[in-house]
C-alpha cells in the first residue's frame, strides 16, 4: 500500500557523476535536496574506464571545480597516475588526467553526499513520474513510498530500459549487473518524453597476476603532477604505472572470423554507439588497413589486481572475447575477472531541454548527463553541475543560470545538446570548442570563479585567496613589459641553441617570452629580478604574453557572437507569423526555442537569411 514519505525542494533520480554534482550543488545553495540511487555501494561508480579528465575533458572537470563542484576534488584525492595530454602542441590542448581507485572515488563521493548538509542520500528504485495539479512532482518507489519535490532532476545514466549484450546473450540490466529502471522509462514515455535509444560498451578486466609485464610498454606519471582542483591543498603521486600493448595480426584474423557472432553486426543492437570511442570489432573494420591497435592497461585500485584494457570495448561472445585476448602480447595467459559487453538505454532527445537543461514541455523536470544523450562522466558531472545549480535558481526565485559558447566547455557543451542535438553519444572535443585559445584548462578559474562566487557556490576564503592570485599575475604581468634584458655572450649563446636570433640591443623580457622558442625557464638565468611567485602564475603570464595577438582576434570574435547572444527572442514567440522564415526554419525555431539569435543560428537547418529575417523582426518590432 502507498504511503507518503515526504516533500523536498529539488530531487535527484541517479547518484552517478551527474547525479552527485546536481545533488550537492542544490543542498549547498540551500534547497532540501533528495537523491535517489538504485545501490548505494555505487554512488559514482565508474562502469567504465576510472579514469577523470583527458583531451577536452580536462578542461570540463576544471571548470566544474572554478565553479564549485566536487569531481576535481574526488580525483586528486584518488589519483594513482597522473599526466598532462598534449603536452607537444599548444596551451590551448593541454588536458589533465588522471588513473583514479574507482573504489576510493565512489567511497569518497558517497561520504561527500552524505555528509553534506539539506541533502538525503536514499536507496530507492523511483518507479513512477508525474506532475500534481499543484506543480510539484510525485515519485513512487518500488517500496511504494511517495515523495514530492517542486524540480526533479533525471540523471539517470545508462539504467534506463538497460539491456546487455554479449554475443548471442542478452538481458535487461543496468550497467555492472546491476538492475535496470525499466518502470521509469515506460512512465517517461508515457507522459510524452521523446526518448532515443543509445548504445554503449565497456572492455574485460583482467587479473594483474596473469599479465606478463615484460612484453609491456611502461608509462609514468609525470614528474610534476598538475591538479585538477584549484584549491587543491594536499600533495598529488604516482602510485601506480599504466603500460601499453598493441593487438595482432592473429587478432584482427580472430575478430574479423567471428564478425557474425557479434550482435552489432548481427543486427541484433538498435542503440546508436559512440562514434569516438568504437568497439575492437568496430575499429578493425572501420580501419581495415591498420595493422594493429593499441591498447592502455590501466590499474583499477590499489587494493585490487583488476586492470582495465582501454581499447578493447567488445561485445562478441565469451569465447571469442578470450581468443582475441590471448593473441596479444602480454595478455596470453590473462585471466578475465569481468567480460566485456555491450549494453542499450533510453534517453531523452535534447532538442527538448532549455539551456538550462529543464524541460520545453514539463516545468520544473529537469535532465542531465547519459540521460541527456552524452557520454563520459566528465560530460556528466558538468551537466549535473549546471541542472542543480538552475533547480536550486527556480526553487530561490533567482535567474537562469546559463553559459554560452565563450565562457567555457560547459556551455559549448550544453548549447551544442539543447541547439544541435546528437544522433549518436555526445563525446566533448577540443574541436568543438570555437574559442579554444580563450577556454583554456588553466585559465578556468579565471574565466568562472567569480561566476561560482555570485552563486554561492564558492567560499569567501576561496574567493580571497583567487583574487590575490589575480593580483599576483597582473604584477608580474607589469614586471615582464618593463624589464630589459642586455645582450650578453652567455643570453645569445642560449638564444642561438634555442633556434632563435642573438640580441644586439637590449630587449624587454616580454619580448624575448613572445619567441616561440623561449619561455620562462630559459631567460631565468638572465632574469635578475624575478620574485619567488607559483608555477601556475608564471604559466598564466607567459600564456597571456606569448599568445596576446591570437587572444585579441578571438576576443573580437567573442564580441560579434555577444551581439547576437543579446538579441533575446521572446518565448512565446510565433515563428508562422514571421515573414519570409523558411519552412524548415518555422519548424526548427518552433520546436527548439532557442532563447537568443546566436542559439537559434546554430541550429543546423537555419541559413543567414533566417537569421537576418530574425534580427529584422526583432528590430521592426522593437524587441
Amino acid at each position: 500500500m502507498e504511503y507518503f514519505a515526504k516533500h523536498y525542494e529539488v530531487a535527484v533520480i541517479g547518484a552517478g557523476h551527474a547525479g552527485i554534482e546536481a545533488a550537492l550543488a542544490a543542498a549547498r545553495l540551500g534547497c532540501k535536496t533528495a537523491a535517489f540511487t538504485i545501490n548505494l555501494d555505487w554512488v559514482g561508480n565508474m562502469a567504465c574506464n576510472p579514469s577523470v579528465g583527458g583531451t577536452s575533458k580536462g578542461h570540463l572537470v576544471r571548470e566544474i571545480d572554478a565553479l564549485g563542484g566536487e569531481m576535481g576534488k574526488a580525483a586528486d584525492r584518488t589519483t594513482l597516475q597522473s599526466r598532462m595530454l598534449n603536452l607537444g602542441k599548444g596551451p590551448a590542448v593541454h588536458s589533465p588526467r588522471a588513473q583514479v581507485d574507482r573504489r576510493a572515488y565512489s567511497a569518497y563521493m558517497k561520504h561527500a553526499l552524505e555528509t553534506q548538509e539539506n541533502l538525503e542520500l536514499r536507496q530507492a528504485e523511483i518507479v513512477d513520474l508525474r506532475q500534481n495539479a499543484d506543480g510539484n512532482w510525485e515519485m513512487r518507489t518500488a517500496l511504494e513510498a511517495v515523495y514530492t519535490a517542486r524540480c526533479v532532476i533525471l540523471a539517470t545514466g545508462t539504467f534506463l530500459g538497460g539491456k546487455v549484450f554479449v554475443g548471442d546473450v542478452s538481458y535487461e540490466s543496468g550497467p555492472d549487473g546491476m538492475f535496470p529502471a525499466k518502470k521509469l522509462a515506460d512512465c517517461l514515455k508515457t507522459m510524452g518524453v521523446e526518448m532515443r535509444r543509445f548504445k554503449t560498451g565497456t572492455p574485460s578486466r583482467v587479473n594483474r597476476r596473469s599479465v606478463d609485464f615484460s612484453k609491456l610498454e611502461r608509462q609514468d606519471g609525470d614528474t610534476r603532477i598538475a591538479s585538477f582542483s584549484f584549491n587543491s591543498k594536499e600533495e598529488i603521486k604516482n602510485k601506480i604505472p599504466c603500460y601499453i600493448t598493441y593487438t595482432s595480426e592473429e587478432t584482427k584474423r580472430i575478430i574479423l572470423n567471428n564478425l557474425y557472432r557479434s550482435p552489432l553486426y548481427g543486427g541484433k543492437i538498435d542503440g546508436v554507439g559512440p562514434r569516438y570511442c568504437p568497439s575492437i570489432e568496430d575499429k578493425v573494420v572501420r580501419f581495415s588497413e591498420k595493422e594493429r591497435h593499441q591498447v592502455f592497461i590501466e590499474p583499477c585500485g590499489e587494493e585490487t589486481e583488476e586492470l582495465y584494457l582501454q581499447g578493447l570495448s567488445s561485445s562478441l561472445p565469451e569465447d571469442v572475447q578470450l581468443a582475441f585476448l590471448h593473441s596479444i602480447p602480454g595478455l596470453e595467459h590473462c585471466q578475465v575477472m569481468r567480460t566485456a559487453y555491450a549494453i542499450e538505454y533510453d534517453c531523452v532527445n535534447a532538442l527538448t531541454l532549455r539551456p538550462t537543461l529543464e524541460f520545453l514541455q514539463f516545468d520544473g523536470l529537469y535532465g542531465a548527463g547519459q540521460f541527456n544523450g552524452s557520454s563520459g562522466y566528465e560530460e556528466a558531472a558538468a551537466q549535473g553541475l549546471v541542472a542543480g545549480i538552475n533547480a536550486a535558481n527556480k526553487i530561490l526565485g533567482r535567474k537562469p543560470f546559463i553559459l554560452d559558447r565563450a565562457s567555457s566547455y560547459i556551455g559549448t557543451l550544453i548549447d551544442d545538446l539543447v541547439t544541435k542535438g546528437c544522433s549518436d553519444p555526445y563525446r566533448m572535443m577540443t574541436s568543438r570548442a570555437e574559442y579554444r585559445l580563450l577556454l583554456r584548462q588553466d585559465n578556468a578559474d579565471r574565466r568562472l570563479t567569480k561566476l561560482g562566487y555570485e552563486i554561492g557556490l564558492i567560499s569567501q576564503e576561496r574567493y580571497d585567496s583567487f583574487l590575490e592570485k589575480l593580483r599576483l599575475i597582473e604584477q608580474e604581468t607589469a614586471r615582464v613589459e618593463s624589464v630589459t634584458l642586455s645582450p650578453t655572450e652567455a643570453l645569445n649563446d642560449v638564444l642561438v641553441s634555442r633556434g632563435t636570433s642573438p640580441l644586439n640591443t637590449g630587449a624587454k623580457l616580454a619580448e624575448l617570452l613572445r619567441r616561440p622558442q623561449l619561455d620562462y625557464e630559459a631567460l631565468t638565468p638572465f632574469d635578475k629580478t624575478r620574485p619567488e611567485l607559483a608555477p601556475e602564475v608564471f604559466e598564466q603570464v607567459e600564456i597571456d604574453v606569448k599568445y596576446a595577438g591570437y587572444i585579441r582576434r578571438q576576443e573580437a570574435q567573442v564580441a560579434e557572437m555577444h551581439r547576437l547572444e543579446c538579441k533575446a527572442l521572446p518565448e512565446g514567440v510565433d515563428y508562422t507569423k514571421i515573414t519570409g522564415l523558411r519552412l524548415e526554419a518555422i519548424e526548427k525555431l518552433s520546436k527548439i526555442r532557442p532563447e537568443n539569435v546566436g542559439q537559434a543560428s546554430r541550429i543546423s537547418g537555419i541559413s543567414p537569411a533566417d537569421v537576418t529575417v530574425l534580427l529584422i523582426y526583432l528590430e521592426k518590432n522593437k524587441l
